[in-house]
C-alpha cells in the first residue's frame, strides 16, 4: 500500500473521533465523514507502520445510517456525528465504553445499555468563544478549528441555546463598532481574550463573562448597558482578567460589571450557585440522570459516611446528602468550594463539609486521620486518579467506590489498578451527555472484595 492507490471496500467500525474504518489489504484504514456500511472507493493519503488514513474518494453505496448533517460548519470540528443517526452515534459510543474495560482495563463487568439524550440539539449550558482577527484586521467571534488555534467564526451553534449566539452577535458588532483590540496569540497583546457564556437550564438565569488581558471596565460598561437592555435573562456580568500568555482561559480575578456574583440553577432537586470557575456539567438534563445513576450505585441506606472527591460546586454529593449521615467533599479549586458550601447552604444540607486542596492529598490526609467512609465518589479530570487518590481510596477501605468518569480509557486504567488493591468492577453504566461530539460518561460500581 502506498499514498494515493485507490481501493473499493466498505467501512465496518467506527472511533469515537468520528471516523470510519475499513481494512485494505490486512491493514486498519481510517477514513473520515464515513458511517458503518458505507460502500465507498478510499484514497490512500498516508501510510504508517500499522495502519493508514484515507479519504472518500466515491461513495458508491451509503450506509443506512447516513443522514444530512444539521450543521453548515463541519469544519468547526466540535461535532463528529452529525452524518449518522443518533442511534448509530450511541452504538459506537456504547462499544468504546465497552472497549476500554475489556480490552484496556481487562476487565469484565455487567455493561448496562447507553442511556441516550432526549435531543442531540440545543443542550449545552455553556459556551466559550475566543475572539481573534481576520487578516482584513476586522474581529470575528466563534469556535477553534478543529487541532488548531485558527477561530471560525459562528454565528449560531446547534448544541448552544438560540440566546447565546444572539448575545455573542451583539457583542461581537459592539467590539468591531469600538474598536476594542482583541488578542492575539502570538504577540500576546490585545485586551479582549473569551466570550464566556453560562446559563441554567431549569432557572433560566444568563451569566455573561468577558476574559480580558487586562482590566477594560471603562471600555465595556456601555456594553453592558446594552446587554441588560436587550436581554432580560442576564442576570450576571462580569469581567475574567487573565494577563498570562497561556492557553487556560480563566484567570485568577473576576470582578462582577453588573448584577450578582454568580448565577443559579437547579440540579437534582438542589439550587446551586454557579460562578464563572464551578465546575457544572454542560448538560444538565443528562446530567442529573447520570447523577441518579451514581446514587443507585452507591446503594445508600441513611447510615453511611460518604465522601466525595474532585467535588466541584458539590452537586454529585449534595445529590445524595438525603441518604448519608454526613458528606464531605473535596476540590482544588477554591471558588468552586464556595460555591460548594453556599449550594449546601442553601438546600439546607447541614451534614455537609467541603475542604479545599488536591483530592489525592486531602483524601491521603483522611486516610492517615482514620477518617473511613463507607462510600467514596469520584469524579476525575480526563487524565483520571493520581496514585495518591488511588492509594488512599483503598487505604480508607469504602465498601463500594462509585467512578463517575468523562475517559472511558482513564477510568478502565484506573478500575485495573484499583482491582489490584481489592476491588471489583462490578457494573459500567454510560451516558451521552455531549451528543454530537466525540465524547461519552460512564458511572462505574466498584465494590471491596470480601475477606
Amino acid at each position: 500500500m502506498k499514498k494515493n492507490d485507490i481501493f473499493e471496500t466498505e467501512i465496518i467500525d467506527m472511533t469515537t473521533e468520528g471516523s470510519g474504518v475499513c481494512r485494505v489489504d490486512n491493514m486498519a484504514v481510517f477514513v473520515p465523514h464515513t458511517a458503518v456500511g458505507d460502500q465507498i472507493r478510499v484514497r490512500i493519503v498516508k501510510v504508517l507502520k500499522s495502519y493508514a488514513f484515507g479519504i472518500v474518494e466515491e461513495l458508491l453505496q451509503p450506509s443506512p445510517d447516513r443522514i444530512e448533517p444539521a450543521c453548515l460548519l463541519p469544519q468547526c470540528g466540535g461535532c463528529l456525528f452529525q452524518h449518522i443517526t443518533y442511534a448509530a452515534e450511541l452504538r459506537v459510543k456504547e462499544k468504546a465504553v465497552q472497549d476500554a474495560f475489556v480490552r484496556i482495563g481487562k476487565l469484565s463487568p455487567n455493561f448496562l445499555p447507553i442511556l441516550g439524550a432526549e435531543s442531540r440539539f440545543r443542550y449545552r449550558n455553556k459556551a466559550q468563544y475566543p475572539f481573534a482577527v481576520e487578516k482584513s484586521g476586522t474581529p470575528i467571534l466563534g469556535f477553534f478549528a478543529r487541532r488548531s488555534h485558527r477561530v471560525i467564526p459562528v454565528e449560531d451553534c446547534l448544541l448552544q441555546p438560540e440566546l447565546f449566539g444572539k448575545i455573542a452577535a451583539m457583542v461581537l458588532e459592539f467590539v468591531q463598532k469600538n474598536r476594542i483590540p482583541v488578542y492575539d496569540e502570538a504577540s500576546g497583546t490585545g485586551e479582549l481574550r473569551h466570550l464566556y457564556l453560562r446559563c441554567g437550564q431549569h432557572s433560566g438565569e444568563i451569566m455573561v463573562c468577558f476574559v480580558v488581558r487586562k482590566p477594560i471596565r471603562k471600555k465595556l460598561m456601555p456594553l453592558v448597558q446594552k446587554l441588560t437592555e436587550q436581554f432580560s435573562q442576564i442576570q450576571s456580568i462580569v469581567m475574567n482578567c487573565n494577563p498570562k500568555k497561556t492557553n487556560v482561559i480563566l484567570g485568577d480575578s473576576t470582578e462582577t460589571l453588573w448584577g450578582k456574583d454568580t448565577i443559579t440553577d437547579t440540579m437534582c432537586g438542589n439550587a446551586v450557585d454557579l460562578s464563572p470557575e464551578s465546575f457544572y456539567q454542560v448538560n444538565t438534563i443528562q446530567a442529573e440522570r447520570l447523577y441518579g445513576v451514581a446514587k443507585a450505585f452507591a446503594q445508600l441506606t441513611g447510615k453511611e459516611r460518604l465522601l466525595d472527591l474532585y467535588c466541584g460546586a458539590g452537586t454529585i454529593g449534595l445529590s445524595m446528602a438525603d441518604a448519608v449521615t454526613e458528606l464531605v467533599g473535596v476540590e482544588i479549586v477554591p471558588e468552586a468550594i464556595e460555591n460548594a458550601k453556599k449550594n449546601a447552604a442553601r438546600a439546607g444540607v447541614g451534614n455537609a463539609k467541603f475542604l479545599c486542596g488536591d483530592a489525592g492529598s486531602i483524601a491521603a490526609q483522611l486516610a492517615e486521620q482514620g477518617i473511613a467512609p463507607d462510600v467514596i465518589v469520584v469524579d476525575p479530570p480526563r487524565k483520571g486518579c493520581d496514585d495518591i487518590a488511588i492509594q488512599a481510596m483503598t487505604k480508607m477501605q469504602p465498601k463500594r467506590i462509585v467512578m463517575i468518569s468523562c475517559n472511558a480509557t482513564t477510568a478502565a486504567r484506573d478500575c485495573a489498578e484499583l482491582g489490584k488493591l481489592g476491588y471489583v468492577t462490578e457494573q459500567v453504566q454510560p451516558v451521552d451527555l455531549f451528543p454530537g461530539t466525540g465524547h461519552v460518561e460512564c458511572v462505574v460500581l466498584m465494590s471491596r472484595k470480601q475477606g
